[in-house]
């Protein structure tokens, strides 16, 4: 019996369209619907605490802005540094050129740690400008950001990126398009977790008033979003040749810094504002 048989095969394109130079794909797709979901949510919390939307059709643009400009720079810098600082108009342009004249790339390279990077400065600078609180926001925005986080990983799914290591677990996937090898679907196993840590963080805020705490729910994303992170990458490729070798990966050692800072958050922010 042909063993391989028994495994997943993934082929499926990365388009869903494409209309002469323009192609709609899973993940331009997956993309749009985790802000849309995002922002829908968010509009129920504001509802429920009796806040304007007002807030967050303005808020909507900093966080897209953020997390965009933040994954590509974070890309860019924590893993290819060494092409990008010799092209740095690639950097922010979707397009290069080469021996043929202008290739088309689009913004190929997106890291999560520097979108929450990106996403840290916007709504600092949102609070700064609006006179809000920012650890109120960023509780709100704690809510739904594991929800768009596992819509994305949907859609690295579907471009066949972010593989898992070799496997021969019944579930494991080859990605044709990447070899034919069975591979761990590290890309829905993390969107998985994601999803569960999003119906705890909602239950939460729904019905913990404990979690109403200032930092609270900023916190635990952080301790469970990039802990998810740390683990699963054990069964993850490494995304760049650099990281070879290495006890651990640079997602695992940009996560560790958040991690500290989710503990700081839910357990020692509001000890330290209780005193003053």
């Amino acid at each position: 019996m042909n063993l391989m048989l028994l495994f997943i095969r993934w082929n499926i394109s990365p388009e869903i369209f494409r209309i002469d130079g323009f192609a709609l794909r899973y993940y331009s797709l997956a993309f749009m619907l985790a802000f849309l979901a995002s922002y829908r949510i968010m509009a129920y919390m504001l509802d429920s605490e009796g806040k304007s939307r007002m807030i967050l059709d303005r808020l909507l643009i900093y966080v897209v802005a953020g997390t965009i400009i933040g994954a590509r720079l974070g890309h860019c810098l924590f893993y290819e540094f060494g092409y990008y600082r010799h092209h740095l108009l690639e950097i922010v342009l979707p397009f290069r050129w080469g021996s043929t004249g202008i290739e088309w790339t689009g913004y190929q390279g997106l890291a999560s740690h520097g979108g929450a990077i990106g996403i840290l400065v916007a709504t600092g600078w949102f609070a700064h400008r609006y006179k809000l609180s920012w650890i109120w926001l960023l509780d709100r925005l704690a809510v739904v950001v594991p929800l768009a986080g596992g819509l994305v990983r949907i859609g690295n799914f579907f471009n066949a990126e972010i593989v898992g290591l070799p496997s021969q677990l019944p579930w494991a996937v080859i990605f044709e398009r990447v070899d034919d090898i069975p591979r761990h679907p590290a890309q829905l196993y993390e969107a998985a977790c994601y999803f569960i840590i999003f119906a705890l963080l909602i239950f939460l805020y729904k019905k913990n008033k404990a979690a109403r705490k200032p930092g609270y729910l900023f916190g635990l994303l952080l301790i469970l979003v990039f802990s998810t992170r740390f683990l699963i990458e054990f069964v993850k490729e490494n995304q760049e040749a650099f990281e070879n070798g290495h006890l651990l990966n640079m997602g695992q050692l940009l996560s560790l810094p958040l991690i500290a800072a989710g503990f700081y958050f839910l357990c020692f922010y509001n000890r330290q504002h209780d005193k003053k």
